[in-house]
């Protein structure tokens, strides 16, 4: 079962909140879903290199509130906020209230996080990136960040050729049937000369162990805080040394002596 269902949606109500808080009778409940579907749909095609991984949102009896988690918040924001203001008033022409809040959330280790590290594969295989190259560099990278494993998959007409396949590349442990594992997943494709190319990418980060709190933002915000202190995370300095200042050679790290001349 763990394998055919959506690892987010399995997870919903345990240690994953819900994208959409809002109570809706049965009357307007069709509505409201619809409504959501549009703004989701509209951000994405409006911001579409803002680096967006999920959109939460709230509604009140008169207010809606939009937080965009993405890992590029200077994109949306823009130049002293014109940007935001601008997307403001467009979404309450789309939605048809007068009362529209939008909030932005910052990624800080948008290398953990799938439909980036999706969104990313796509651009590099549209810019007729090898495949195996860019999803070899995304597991990496992923994997110097402190993730606990991630597996990645593509299908179609990969490197132009005449039938389709589909590729899997794994590293490290990405157990789907374990619920209190914290695994993030996302589907994305790449539109690219050949056809779509479809690509999935689960993102294992380790157990919760204790009580989540289920709201997405508050949870986002709890893990930016943390994210130097976690156990596997690497600071900005071994980022731009390429996470291995921490590693002795061989020789070193067996006791052995340096060769005598």
């Amino acid at each position: 079962m763990g394998q055919k269902a959506n690892p987010i949606g399995n997870r919903l109500g345990i240690i994953r909140g819900w994208d959409s808080m809002w109570y809706g009778e049965k009357k307007d409940f069709g509505q409201k879903l619809v409504e959501d579907h549009k703004i989701r749909t509209y951000l994405a095609a409006r911001i579409n290199k803002g680096g967006i991984s999920r959109i939460v949102i709230e509604r009140t009896l008169a207010k809606l509130i939009v937080t965009i988690h993405t890992s590029k918040p200077g994109i949306i924001i823009g130049k002293g906020g014109t940007e935001v203001d601008r997307i403001k008033e467009e979404l309450k022409k789309l939605t048809h209230k007068d009362d529209v809040q939008i909030n932005i959330m910052e990624i800080r280790r948008p290398e953990l996080d799938a439909m980036i590290v999706g969104e990313t594969i796509a651009r590099q295989l549209e810019g007729r990136v090898s495949f195996k190259r860019a999803i070899k560099m995304a597991i990496t990278t992923a994997m110097r960040m402190g993730a606990e494993g991630i597996k990645i998959k593509v299908g179609g007409r990969l490197g132009g050729a005449e039938i389709a396949r589909t590729e899997e590349f794994k590293q490290g442990r990405t157990p789907l049937h374990t619920f209190r594992m914290d695994i993030d997943y996302a589907s994305v494709f790449a539109l690219t000369v050949y056809g779509k190319i479809g690509i999935k990418v689960w993102i294992c980060k380790g157990e919760v162990l204790g009580k989540r709190e289920l709201n997405p933002n508050f949870a986002a915000g709890a893990e930016s805080k943390g994210s130097n202190n976690r156990p596997g995370a690497f600071s900005g300095d071994d980022r731009r040394g390429g996470g291995r200042g921490d590693r002795k050679p061989s020789g070193d790290r067996r006791g052995g002596r340096a060769p005598r001349n």
